[in-house]
């Protein structure tokens, strides 16, 4: 089975193609390793996977020098014909589209690279897989969708029409986009809200490798809404095994949605408090933090909450690593490969 994998040099595109070359899935990667966070992370990443730096030239395939079922491309989601030209030559099965503008306050700087990423280059990838007999179209949505909804844990069910940030608009307007689709082409289509993935290899700008970066340093870190939060945090390997599950298992249509349209929560069904999210982190690097107390800032929400019955009804799968293993992981990174290369990566 051929699969297309976008955004493969990030966090959790890393990952989930691991998993799958390890499957026996043949693999083409694209991702244009933009720079908002450092390049040299994703490009670390592509190395682990066999795609060298020197050999990379944008829009021509690079093959991985360590698994033969691998190929890279470097590739701008916006670039219509470049997409259409991958599409047409690669004959997919299946399409994984982990590729989007991250960071919720970053939308608030930079609003427009949301809507050339994550709206525009939606379409893109939605036009491929609608014409090109694609088996199975999934997508990262986010928690973030489901804004400042007061009702805990979020259902795929409850309304998610108050978005408080940009990032979480364009989420939402994903799985209108793939449902409407869906509806029209009879696109299988299924959305995944993740919820605050984490782990090692992660992304600079999240909370916990931030907090571990001034911990170490002996800087203040900055914990808003006074520590008044929580989120549910969930480890990177709980959220590939989710994925791969979800791949064979196709939507079908229920006649109540007209479409083979789906979507379901992926988080750890434990909301974390940050403070306490604070002491593990004390706990594991072994020095206590510099905390400055904050009101909370514009997009952020005060808790996130994942109900997951949807998706253990689905596939048999609930995630297992706990908050305490799994900073332990990523402290054990940090402390370990990040450490030694971290001039040049953040």
């Amino acid at each position: 089975m051929k699969v297309l994998i976008t955004g493969i040099a990030g966090f959790i595109g890393y990952f989930v193609s691991k998993k799958l070359i390890e499957k026996d899935f043949y693999i083409v990667g694209i991702d244009n390793i933009n720079d908002y966070y450092s390049p040299e992370l994703k490009y670390l990443r592509l190395e682990k996977l066999g795609i060298s730096k020197e050999n990379i030239n944008y829009g021509y395939k690079t093959k991985s020098n360590k698994y033969q079922n691998l190929d890279f491309i470097k590739i701008n989601l916006e670039d219509r014909s470049g997409i259409e030209k991958i599409f047409k030559e690669e004959s997919f099965d299946y399409v994984i589209h982990l590729a989007a503008q991250a960071g919720v306050r970053y939308s608030l700087k930079y609003p427009f690279k949301y809507i050339d990423s994550n709206i525009n280059g939606f379409m893109t990838i939605l036009e491929g897989v609608r014409n090109n007999n694609v088996k199975h179209f999934i997508f990262a949505s986010s928690s973030s969708v489901y804004g400042a909804n007061k009702k805990t844990p979020f259902s795929e069910n409850d309304r998610v029409d108050n978005p408080v940030s940009l990032y979480a608009a364009t989420k939402k307007s994903n799985e209108l986009m793939a449902y409407t689709y869906s509806h029209l082409f009879g696109i299988p289509s299924t959305g995944l809200r993740f919820f605050t993935v984490y782990g090692p290899l992660g992304r600079p700008d999240m909370a916990y490798f931030k907090f571990t970066n001034a911990i170490f340093n002996d800087r203040e870190i900055e914990v808003y809404n006074f520590g008044k939060m929580k989120r549910d945090f969930t480890y990177i390997d709980d959220i590939v095994e989710g994925v791969f599950r979800l791949i064979q298992k196709v939507p079908e249509n229920d006649n109540i949605t007209t479409a083979p349209f789906k979507v379901y929560n992926i988080g750890n069904n434990h909301p974390v408090e940050l403070l306490y999210f604070i002491e593990i982190l004390e706990r594991e690097i072994g020095k206590t933090a510099k905390k400055k107390f904050l009101p909370i800032q514009a997009g952020d929400v005060v808790e996130t909450y994942a109900d997951i019955s949807e998706l253990e009804k689905a596939v048999g799968f609930r995630p297992t690593t706990s908050i305490e293993e799994g900073l332990k992981r990523f402290v054990d990174w940090y402390k370990g490969e990040y450490m030694s290369l971290k001039a040049g990566l953040c």
